[in-house]
């Protein structure tokens, strides 16, 4: 196994303060993946309504839910085809063009959704559409989240690296937030009638809206620095890219794939999952539990930034040591208000979802774990990789547990994920000292 962080071209430019050409490519990358990924998490706010439409009359409330968090799990599952074929052309013809095709990806499938007819119309044909519908979408998301890493990563300045990449990360979990605020909007003003007759609709077709803005906005969007070098040195790959990853960077690919694990679990139990499991694990007010998730979602996108911010200062590997260890102790807080009645719910969750922002520090170790000729493949296959095996069986598994195996479970998952997390910083701090290096 080789060496867990080589020897790799400069990230990008020499240490500076960002500047305005910096902040631009920022807020156009971040604004951008925000729209694409309320696309790809919208569905989940909508479960329950869809759950009734998609499936018989006569299906258990249980099953009907386990089936359309089966369909929401298709999309990770098809992540990696996406994110292995974007990859491969993201490393070899450029960062830019893979960064516009996936958006427009996944602006046609969520627009669909909204249009699907449902199972009172055409019968099985309406889930087989859905699930047809999520796989497109989980292909488009599979090249959008690392090429998005990459791409601010190599226009970032050194030093600023792991600020950079927290910025599009909080970024996409504004997207998280427009689905949050789009659910709560449609659930306090509409009769749950409503709701079922057309009120879900609207957020698909304004998810479609959404990502062909987000098309015409990286259209101002230049290729990153980096690769343009590659490509002036003629230091392109010019073999397979993703031969290159499996074959000399073993060590790179596993460490990702550990850490994206606290990733999916962070977002998919703690943001995702938690307005339903509020309401039916805990008896939570729809209105009460969809609030507190846009408190959450808006608190996690100031912990992303928060995070970037020590990256830079005290290096990736402890700031996921300490992040690891306080979303930990919060998600336990969390579940145990939520079981004896709530009454600290929402300044609890807003606490986790700041804390859940711990997910920044990930995408500047995987930026570091790969070389730049290859570094869209490694980054991509690791995470679409992990999140298709952990993504897709979480939603199910969380779905099931919460049903059968009592009320704190979603909690010991997000306890064991972190874990694993702790490993993972614990080994890259002796690493980091043995060889002298800090990774940033």
């Amino acid at each position: 196994m080789t060496q867990v962080f080589p020897t790799t071209p400069a990230l990008a430019s020499p240490e500076r303060r960002l500047g305005a050409r910096d902040i631009k490519t920022l807020l156009l990358a971040s604004l951008g993946g925000a729209l694409e990924f309320y696309d790809f998490v919208v569905f989940v706010f909508f479960t329950i309504p869809l759950s009734h439409l998609f499936f018989p009359p006569d299906t258990a409330p249980w099953l009907a839910r386990l089936q359309i968090y089966g369909i929401f799990a298709a999309g990770y599952l098809a992540r990696p085809l996406g994110g292995i074929v974007m990859a491969h052309f993201g490393d070899r013809q450029g960062r830019k063009r893979m960064f516009t095709l996936s958006v427009f990806l996944m602006a046609l499938p969520t627009l669909a959704i909204g249009l699907l007819p449902v199972y009172a119309t055409v019968g099985v044909l309406a889930p087989l559409l859905l699930l047809l519908m999520r796989i497109v979408q989980g292909v488009a998301i599979g090249g959008e989240v690392p090429g998005a890493w990459v791409f601010v990563a190599e226009h970032a300045p050194r030093g600023r690296v792991g600020f950079a990449c927290a910025c599009l990360t909080s970024g996409l979990t504004a997207g998280i937030l427009m689905g949050s605020l789009t659910a709560a909007w449609i659930n306090h003003h509409l009769a749950p009638e409503e709701v079922l007759r057309w009120g879900w609709r609207a957020p698909f077709w304004l998810g479609g809206l959404f990502g062909f803005i987000a098309v015409w906005l990286r259209r101002w969007l230049s290729e990153t620095p980096v690769f343009a070098q590659l490509r002036e040195r003629k230091a392109l790959s010019r073999e397979l890219p993703l031969r290159n990853v499996l074959a000399d960077h073993g060590g790179s690919v596993v460490l990702s794939m550990a850490i994206t694990w606290l990733l999916t679990a962070a977002i998919l139990v703690l943001i995702l999952m938690l307005p339903n499991l509020a309401q039916k694990s805990f008896g939570m007010a729809p209105d009460a539990a969809f609030f507190g998730n846009s408190l959450a979602a808006f608190a996690l996108g100031l912990g992303c930034l928060a995070y970037g911010w020590l990256v830079d200062r005290i290096g990736a590997p402890l700031a996921l040591l300490i992040g690891s260890l306080a979303l930990v102790a919060c998600t336990y807080a969390l579940f145990a208000d939520l079981a004896a009645g709530g009454a600290h719910f929402l300044l609890l969750y807003a606490l986790t979802g700041f804390l859940v922002g711990v997910v920044g520090v990930v995408p500047t170790i995987m930026v570091a774990a790969f070389p730049a000729p290859v570094r869209y493949s490694g980054i991509s296959f690791a995470y679409n990789v992990a999140y298709a095996v952990f993504g897709a069986s979480t939603a199910t598994l969380i779905g099931y547990l919460a049903e059968k195996a009592g009320r704190m479970a979603p909690a010991h998952y997000v306890a064991m994920t972190a874990a694993v997390s702790v490993v993972a910083a614990l080994w890259l701090l002796m690493a980091r000292r043995s060889s002298g290096d800090a990774l940033t």
